[in-house]
């Protein structure tokens, strides 16, 4: 079913919107999963906040002109499902998890600050933990010291109070 040009600009449009918001995009080729496998695979996605697209790729590339993702536009081509994530690692996350699962979806590029990545770069971005977890964990680190703290001086506190327990 082709476009006409109204609705090739309105589809431009919203992809260099969602281009503009996003952090990260990944590009993947979905060449044989099955439409459960896909609607598991964007349900996925949305519960992340990653937005996934099956866009036509004359489309997706007049969208990103201009964009940090113009990098990859050489990249843009055959059956392609493109995912953009405001989180840095929520889009190449989402998608390398499922290729784990499912070797149909294969991971064609992604971009990340304007600078393009590979499968191996799009699956590197995607072992970083969450902004969530990162925070955690320097949190934990903050908190180290002090309790630490706490529990030398209850410590000696305890140990006082048993001295003074056997002079009396």
């Amino acid at each position: 079913m082709s476009l006409n040009r109204s609705e090739k600009e309105a589809v431009i449009s919203e992809v260099t919107t969602l281009a503009a918001q996003a952090q990260t995009m990944v590009i993947a080729e979905y060449r044989g999963i099955t439409v459960a496998d896909m609607t598991k695979l964007r349900s996925k996605a949305r519960s992340t906040g990653v937005t996934l697209s099956v866009l036509k790729n004359t489309l997706a590339r007049r969208a990103v002109v201009g964009s940090q993702f113009e990098v990859v536009a050489d990249q843009m081509t055959g059956p392609l499902i493109y995912g953009f994530s405001a989180d840095a690692v929520a889009a190449a996350k989402v998608v390398a998890e499922f290729a784990k699962t499912n070797d149909k979806l294969v991971i064609r590029a992604g971009v990340y600050g304007g600078k393009a990545l590979d499968a191996n770069g799009v699956k590197q971005l995607a072992s970083i933990p969450s902004k969530e977890v990162l925070l955690a964990q320097l949190c934990g680190l903050l908190m180290s010291p002090m309790s630490r703290t706490a529990v030398v001086l209850s410590a000696l506190a305890a140990k006082k109070g048993e001295g003074e327990a056997v002079a009396a």
